[in-house]
């Protein structure tokens, strides 16, 4: 369901952030739980991290107060299987981590990007655009992700700031790839194009909301929640903005 009274939305800083903060609280519950459920979605990352400490190592055959002789060999032999059987493991589940990045949680990451555009355009969200890339534009996305990734990791490669600059062109990707269904070539291409002259503002604006993640963090923790729909909704005020400035007709030349 669409209202009649549209945000004020131009392609500057501090309006995007002061939009994006409209568009949160008119929107906070849904938004909320659009938040909530990415976080459950990419919880399955944190089941893959192994921190290692000394500790877990007492008793190596490197263990040098052990007993020598036929002990010392016997413990070796079982350390070294031991060890060997947890490094099958974590590759495992690394492998297992990877694939979960790259085929699964960039469908829920899409789909909520979308969400928050709809929220800028103030349509009432629909939840199922979480789980619609499944079935409609798996591949797209997919691939779209890819693509970004690999471009950006390629420039990072290259001192760096290059992989800064292609991170802040191909920011409208996932909204173009959900928003105007294109695939994966066209929409980098597009987004390159649509934030041509909003380069720096895109960066400005991805720097500033490190702090404001961390302040939200500060508060207690809890306040991470609605830091996060706040920059979500600025980037996706953001992208609404720079895309009616292109779309919108030339104004006729008056002889």
């Amino acid at each position: 369901m669409e209202s009649s009274k549209e945000y004020k939305l131009v392609p500057d800083f501090g309006y995007c952030f002061g939009t994006g903060w409209r568009v949160m609280m008119d929107n906070f519950l849904r938004l909320f739980l659009v938040i909530i459920i990415l976080a459950i979605v990419t919880a399955p990352f944190k089941m893959f991290n192994f921190h290692f400490n000394w500790s877990d190592f007492n008793g190596g055959p490197w263990h040098w107060g052990r007993n020598w002789g036929h002990d010392w060999g016997h413990n070796w032999g079982h350390d070294m299987f031991n060890l060997g059987t947890f490094g099958i493991f974590a590759a495992f589940f690394g492998l297992l981590a990877m694939l979960y990045a790259f085929l699964v949680a960039p469908v829920f990451e899409y789909g909520g990007n979308m969400i928050f555009v709809q929220a800028v355009r103030r349509i009432k969200p629909d939840f199922e655009y979480l789980i619609k890339g499944f079935t409609e534009n798996y591949l797209t996305i997919i691939l779209a992700n890819l693509l970004v990734f690999a471009l950006v990791v390629l420039g990072l490669f290259a001192l760096i700031v290059p992989g800064i600059i292609i991170a802040c062109r191909l920011a409208f990707v996932p909204y173009i790839v959900m928003d105007k269904k294109l695939d994966p070539i066209e929409a980098v291409e597009l987004s390159w194009k649509l934030t041509r002259g909003h380069g720096w503002q895109i960066f400005l604006m991805g720097f500033v909301s490190i702090f404001i993640i961390i302040f939200g963090l500060i508060l207690l923790v809890i306040g991470i929640f609605p830091a996060i729909m706040w920059v979500c909704s600025s980037f996706a005020s953001l992208y609404e903005s720079v895309l009616r400035d292109k779309e919108k007709p030339a104004e006729p030349v008056t002889v």
